[in-house]
C-alpha cells in the first residue's frame, strides 16, 4: 500500500469534498491537531487584532490537545516505524527513489526535533504567566475585555509585525510536532486507493471483514445537497447521508455515488 503514496495519481475532481472519520483515539488527536495548526497559520497572516485574537484562542487549543503525555512518545514511535517500513522499499523498482529519500529526510527531521523537545508538547507556552492569564480569562464569555485584561488589549494595538514575531517565538518550539503530524496523516491518506460505491436511498452498510483502518475518508461530490454521518465499529461500517439544511435533519432519499477510502498506516 505504500509504493501508491509515491505514484503519481490522477487529480480528484475539484468538486469532491471529503470528510475524513478516525476510526481510534490517536488519529483523532492528529485531525485535531493538524485542524488546529491549519487555522492558526491562517489567524496569524492576518494583519488585524481580531485576527490575532482568534489566532491566540487557536493556539491555546493547541496547548489543551497536546497536554497528552503521551503524545511525543506516540509520534516518535510512529514516525520511527515508518521510517523502518519505508526504508525497506529503498531496493524497489517501482518507487521513486529520489521521492522516497525526501520523505526519509523529513520523518528524520521531525524525529530529531520531537526528540530534543524537553518536557510536554507546549510546556514554554505554560511557563508564561501573560500568556496563561488570558488563557484563564479566555474560558470565560467575554472575558477578555479590554477593562479585564488591559495589557492585552494594549498588545492587540501594537504593531502587527511585533505580534507575528510572538507567535513565531511560540510556535517554533512546536515546528517538530506539526511536520510530524502532518507527515503521519499524509502517509495515511495517500497509503490507499478510493473505490467508487453506491448508496441507496441515503444509506450506506459494509461489513468489515477483518479490515485493519486508522480512518475512512468519504468524498461526496459539491454538488449533493447534504453531507455523510459516519459510524463505524470492527463489525460494520454505516454511512447515512443527510440534507445539510435549516432544521431537523433527513436522510437523502436518492441514491447517489461516493467514493469510500479505507486508510491504514
Amino acid at each position: 500500500m505504500f509504493l501508491t503514496w509515491f505514484i503519481a495519481l490522477c487529480p480528484a475532481p475539484l468538486t469532491m469534498i471529503r470528510y475524513e472519520y478516525p476510526l481510534n483515539e490517536r488519529i483523532r488527536i492528529l485531525l485535531r491537531l493538524e485542524d488546529l495548526f491549519d487555522k492558526l497559520n491562517w489567524y496569524v497572516a492576518g494583519s488585524h487584532g481580531l485576527d490575532h485574537h482568534a489566532a491566540l484562542l487557536t493556539l491555546f487549543e493547541i496547548v489543551e490537545v497536546t497536554a497528552r503525555s503521551d503524545l511525543k512518545s506516540e509520534l516518535l514511535q510512529e514516525l520511527e516505524r515508518q521510517r523502518t517500513t519505508l526504508a525497506a522499499l529503498a531496493d524497489n523498482p517501482g518507487v521513486e527513489r529520489s521521492k522516497l529519500d525526501e520523505v526519509l529526510r523529513d520523518i528524520g527531521k521531525a524525529y530529531a526535533g520531537i526528540h530534543a523537545m524537553p518536557g510536554k508538547v507546549g510546556h514554554h507556552l505554560k511557563e508564561d504567566e501573560w500568556l496563561m492569564a488570558i488563557k484563564q480569562r479566555a474560558v470565560i464569555p467575554g472575558g477578555l475585555c479590554e477593562f479585564d485584561l488591559p495589557s492585552y488589549h494594549r498588545w492587540l494595538h501594537v504593531d502587527v509585525n511585533s505580534r507575528k514575531d510572538h507567535f513565531q517565538t511560540w510556535l517554533e518550539p512546536m515546528l517538530p510536532v506539526r511536520a510530524g503530524v502532518g507527515i503521519i496523516l499524509k502517509l495515511l491518506r495517500e497509503g490507499s486507493d478510493p473505490q467508487l460505491l453506491s448508496a441507496k436511498g441515503g444509506l450506506f452498510q459494509l461489513m468489515m471483514e477483518g479490515r485493519q483502518a486508522q480512518m475512512v475518508r468519504v468524498g461526496l461530490d459539491d454538488d449533493y445537497p447534504c453531507v455523510p454521518e459516519i459510524s463505524a465499529n470492527k463489525y460494520a461500517l454505516n454511512i447515512r447521508f443527510v440534507r445539510c439544511t435549516p432544521g431537523q435533519p433527513k436522510v437523502c432519499a436518492d441514491s447517489l455515488d461516493f467514493e469510500l477510502t479505507f486508510c491504514s498506516l
